[in-house]
């Protein structure tokens, strides 16, 4: 049971640093011009000496903000005053990453998910003032999710698999004892979207397939189920949260249209209204403490577009305008008084804002990019869309790189980002690895083929059943995308992703064995009938979604995905390839990266690997991802950037 209903890039949910800490300060602007100056060439260590930071909790007294960030190079908490300074240290892993949930209220003890290595088994802890943690959620083999506040202050919410590793139970902790007590045990596959403020509904969605889910009310005091989203075809349904009078439960759905928008329901009426319906998807919503504002964000056209509104008159709150960044992760502290929020864009990581509500003052509170990176010399993401074999018009994201690609200069080398998912999404935003490699001389093209999330319920739904195939033409056409422009060597163009994307990037050098000049994978991928038998357990609620947008490895599916995986053809793999790969990831296991590699190398073909034993799916330890960005520019400056290198 998650927050989310949506099974889009599941087994693509990536937390390397391609994603993480996206943010631009609004004094970060600088001219690209082709055939300015090279920039000087910095290194993965000194583009690694940049800060991620995410998430933001206000202590009691509004005088702090609790924060998560690497700046140790593991995952910890940190504390930063409100009024401006340096970023304290509150907890001290030097092992598996500490992931804030918030402050406990009125309290300064603060609650935080750890697993251990990657292995996705996160538990809850409190950490207490003395820098001792107590675990909320003991036992062997679980995984904890936190869910919610309770609207009074004294309790909060969590799910656990500790009863059946296949279902998320919820369960209410009060404040002060932590003594915990159950509040729904879930035998069917439900996931938990919220509860309303006097406790009486629970709100549950159920995800049928990655296009249908429905919505469903419980009334705790009978145990009656409701469900309040019938409808004709397919249309999903995702509770957000109950207005603070408890009159109303907001919900996203994309029923009879292509995009999601907002919606409430009336607890007493029955009665649906829209409440917010902009051109693109809605991606959440939610209320301050005591209901005074209303928070949406927006997936407009890969990037972050925040609205605040006064709830009661739905009254749009003004907003600073950072120029060359989006607001995002907004949160507003328990007195509605003030607000945090991270900028970003496509020069620097988050850095976190606070902003008076009633006079709108904003102030920044951190510089998070490296003090070794001049912005000036890093490059903007440039949305872009090209026509693919069928006449589609594929989104995508361009960078390129200053001082190179102008008139009378030599052809620069490219790489083909591939987002994971399938379902994902590149978005606009500061990514170390995309930005490291556009420094050392390559054309980077973000692709969000067909399939991809954001741009309506249609093309999202393009690749199903399809995968490794429609998909795929896309990239090949990507490539065709990248020759037209005239800058880019079409003979040295490699493709590069990660889990999703290291699946689609298996299979371009796999299926299009001449097309690109090599691949790097990172933890793709290679046995689709192997990884769709071997999902984690507490995707129960979702397989059958997966099977029916992917295919079922038990049936007649089998075959065509036996007829996409790479391990089967890798004798057709005559391009050099560097394979990336955690040893303790559940989602893709490591045996899929240990068989492609032993294939490739076993018909005498290039096959790199580098396995990292205290990571999962993603890499999220700064010095492992130091290793593995380094190891994939070496690798691609030996098989591409070299002169006859390419593919023909």
């Amino acid at each position: 049971m998650t927050q989310s209903h949506s099974v889009r890039g599941a087994i693509g949910a990536v937390a390397v640093s391609v994603g993480l800490g996206i943010a631009i300060s609004a004094t970060f602007v600088a001219a690209q011009q082709p055939g300015a100056p090279h920039p000087p060439e910095y290194t993965i260590e000194q583009f690694m000496n940049t800060v991620a930071m995410f998430r933001a909790s206000f202590a009691p007294d509004e005088q702090t903000i609790l924060v998560t960030s690497d700046q140790s190079g593991v995952f910890n908490a940190s504390e930063i005053p409100v009024q401006g300074g340096a970023l304290r240290p509150a907890t001290h892993s030097t092992t598996d990453g500490i992931f804030t949930i918030g402050y406990l209220p009125g309290q300064r003890r603060f609650l935080y998910l750890q697993g251990h290595g990657g292995n996705e088994n996160d538990h809850l802890f409190v950490h207490e003032p003395d820098g001792t943690a107590r675990d909320v959620t003991p036992g062997d083999s679980l995984k904890a999710v936190f869910l919610d506040w309770a609207q009074d202050d004294s309790s909060f919410f969590f799910g656990t698999n500790a009863r059946d590793r296949r279902y998320f139970d919820v369960f209410e902790a009060a404040v002060g004892t932590l003594q915990r007590h159950e509040v729904f045990r879930d035998t069917t596959g439900y996931q938990y979207g919220a509860i309303s403020p006097d406790r009486r509904w629970l709100a549950l969605t159920r995800v049928l397939t990655t296009q249908n889910a429905e919505l469903y009310l419980r009334d705790q005091r009978t145990g009656a189920i409701r469900h309040i989203s019938p409808h004709q075809g397919e249309a999903r349904y995702e509770p957000q949260a109950f207005s603070r009078d408890g009159r109303y439960l907001y919900y996203l759905t994309d029923e009879g249209g292509e995009f999601s928008y907002l919606a409430r329901y009336g607890l007493a009426t029955g009665a649906h209204e829209i409440v917010e319906r902009p051109d693109w998807d809605v991606m959440y919503a939610s209320f301050s403490r005591h209901g005074r504002y209303l928070v949406v964000g927006v997936n407009n056209d890969a990037r972050t577009e925040i609205r605040v509104y006064e709830a009661a008159t739905h009254r749009r709150v003004a907003l600073p305008v950072p120029s060359g960044g989006d607001i995002t992760g907004v949160t507003i502290a328990p007195s509605e008084r003030v607000m945090a929020f991270y900028v970003n864009g496509s020069r620097a990581p988050s850095n976190l804002f606070v902003m008076d509500l009633a006079t709108g003052a904003a102030r920044q509170l951190t510089q998070n990019l490296s003090p070794d990176l001049d912005p000036a010399n890093l490059v903007d993401a440039q949305v872009v869309r090209y026509a693919s074999y069928d006449g589609t018009r594929i989104p995508a994201l361009l960078y390129s790189p200053l001082g190179r690609g102008a008139p009378g200069t030599d052809p620069t080398p490219a790489v083909l980002w591939i987002h994971g998912g399938p379902g994902g999404q590149s978005r606009v935003g500061y990514s170390a690895f995309l930005q490291y490699l556009a420094n050392h001389g390559y054309v980077v093209l973000a692709v969000n083929n067909r399939g991809s999330g954001g741009y309506g319920k249609s093309f999202d739904k393009l690749d199903d059943k399809r995968h490794g195939e429609a998909d795929l033409d896309d990239v090949v056409w990507a490539k065709r995308y990248l020759a037209g422009l005239g800058s880019v060597d079409p003979t040295r163009v490699a493709v590069v992703g990660g889990s999703y994307g290291g699946y689609l990037t298996l299979a371009a050098v796999t299926f299009r064995p001449d097309t690109f000049a090599a691949g790097v994978d990172f933890f793709g991928i290679s046995n689709w009938v192997r990884t769709l038998r071997s999902i984690p357990p507490w995707w129960e609620a979702e397989r059958h979604a997966l099977y029916d947008e992917l295919g079922d490895p038990t049936g007649p599916d089998s075959v065509r995905l036996y007829r996409i995986s790479p391990l089967f053809h890798a004798a057709q793999i005559r391009k050099p390839l560097l394979v990336l790969q955690g040893a303790n990831d559940l989602r893709v296991l490591k045996a899929e990266s240990d068989q492609i590699v032993e294939a490739v190398r076993g018909h005498g073909g290039v096959a790199e690997y580098v396995i990292f034993p205290d990571e999962g799916h993603g890499f999220i330890k700064k010095q492992n991802n130091i290793t593995a960005y380094r190891a994939a520019l070496v690798f691609l400056d030996r098989y591409v950037k070299a002169p006859g290198s390419g593919a023909p």
